[in-house]
């Protein structure tokens, strides 16, 4: 019996690894299905942006109120995690507050975390506050649904409880050693005993609130805490690959292999560059068409997106700060480069669900990103300023994805507004824009 709850407890730990495993791998999968991308140039310059962006949370906190309150919740959830470590070895081993061994120290860190839990808490309720009840604009916008509402709020909540549980178990706690470990004639413990029984600083000003309680009673505050804690952890863990808060994991890649090139530079497609330099050297030979069948101009759907586009929308956290700050969506048009990444995350997730169904192959459902999840008209309201790359404090790009949808509109379908094909005509026909012939734009000088 006195190994009982190291079995139930690993068996716990067990299940709720490999059900993260299963999850983590799908998501793994999904991205995948994108097209290979090779990022690995500029290698010093990709750790800066990493250490910057995603640990030093640079960009977070260009909106200083919001970025303050989420650096507390980061820090909190990095930090804390230490803590639980411990709670994993004593569950696996049947020892108590193992870390306790190491003396002064153990106290100096439980006293940090107390802080911290406090400031985790405090930020979360801060939020649920701006979200629920301030009604902060981006968060109410058309794409921002009951559920994705839902998702920030059950997230918030549970940090909110897990931090309480933190609390309650270490007040518990110092009570419990208060009272199994009797005073020497000086009225005072030795070693560990003194130190637990001291307790912290936080936990120490609830203990009023377990006062005339039973020895049996603190101790099953404590159990519960205890187990609390750690099976909301995992819980948490097993939940996040459902929920937009993946992007606690896959922001460091995908800040590392962000776009590092400036802003206003655009890629070229390379099947259109190897037939134009075709077309410029009658010598070349053109490639065997059935080795390699031509590939579809620009994007309509997942497949036709790279990789790290698909890591973007996975990193994606719906803050909404990309689409405050997009011109288009500010004067009222359809465009949410926040809805352009949640829609390419559950396409992917459609086409996932359609491969497990299907023995691990796709089967042709007649959908696809573009025109069934994304409009053209969403696509060509952008104006391509890059204000909601410059927003994201993750790095995700949304205008990469945007552009390749027009591309394939436009060169797959003929499909460009009026106006633009006027313009693209004329840049074909005159070698600029305007209607009329290079030979006429002097003609504006006469007279003069």
């Amino acid at each position: 019996m006195q190994y009982l709850s190291q079995i139930i407890f690993l068996i716990v730990l067990i299940i709720a690894v490999v059900l993260f495993a299963k999850a983590a791998g799908k998501i793994s999968r999904n991205i995948k299905l994108g097209k290979p991308f090779d990022r690995s140039d500029r290698s010093g310059e990709r750790w800066k942006a990493m250490f910057m962006v995603a640990i030093g949370q640079s960009k977070m906190v260009k909106r200083l109120f919001a970025g303050v309150l989420h650096v507390f919740v980061y820090a909190g959830f990095v930090i804390i995690n230490i803590e639980v470590l411990e709670i994993l070895i004593d569950g696996i081993a049947g020892t108590h507050r193992i870390f306790s061994q190491v003396g002064q120290l153990y106290t100096f860190l439980i006293n940090a975390f107390e802080y911290l839990a406090v400031a985790v808490a405090v930020s979360c309720a801060i939020f649920l506050i701006r979200r629920n009840i301030g009604k902060l604009k981006r968060f109410w916008s058309m794409e921002m649904t009951t559920w994705p509402r839902t998702d920030a709020n059950i997230i918030l909540i549970t940090e909110i409880l897990l931090m309480t549980a933190f609390l309650t178990l270490d007040a518990t706690g110092t009570l419990i050693e208060r009272h199994n470990y009797s005073i020497n004639t000086n009225g005072m413990l030795d070693g560990v005993s003194a130190q637990l029984a001291a307790g912290f600083s936080v936990s120490n000003s609830m203990l009023w609130l377990f006062n005339g309680m039973s020895i049996s009673s603190l101790e099953f505050i404590e159990h519960f805490c205890w187990w609390f804690h750690i099976i909301g952890i995992l819980a948490f863990l097993n939940y996040i690959p459902y929920s937009k808060h993946f992007h606690i994991l896959l922001a460091f890649p995908n800040v590392y292999y962000s776009n590092l090139n400036p802003k206003g530079e655009f890629t070229n497609l390379a099947s259109v560059t190897r037939e134009v330099k075709l077309m410029l050297d009658p010598s070349s030979v053109p490639p065997d068409a059935a080795a390699a069948p031509p590939e579809r101009f620009g994007a309509k759907d997942i497949f036709d997106l790279s990789g790290i586009q698909l890591m973007n929308a996975y990193s994606c956290t719906e803050c909404g700060r990309c689409t405050s700050s997009c011109p288009a969506n500010q004067t009222g048009k359809m465009l949410s480069p926040r809805k352009i990444m949640m829609d390419t995350r559950d396409r992917m997730e459609e086409i996932g669900k359609n491969m497990d169904k299907n023995g691990g192959k796709f089967v042709d459902d007649g959908k696809s990103l573009l025109f069934n999840y994304i409009t053209a008209e969403e696509v060509w309201a952008c104006t391509s300023c890059n204000a909601c790359v410059e927003e994201c404090p993750v790095n995700i790009d949304p205008l990469s994805i945007i552009v390749d949808l027009r591309r394939f509109l436009v060169m797959e379908q003929s499909a460009a507004p009026s106006e633009l094909a006027l313009m693209m005509n004329n840049v074909e026909n005159n070698g600029a824009p305007w209607q009329f012939p290079a030979s006429d734009r002097l003609n504006w000088t006469s007279g003069v």
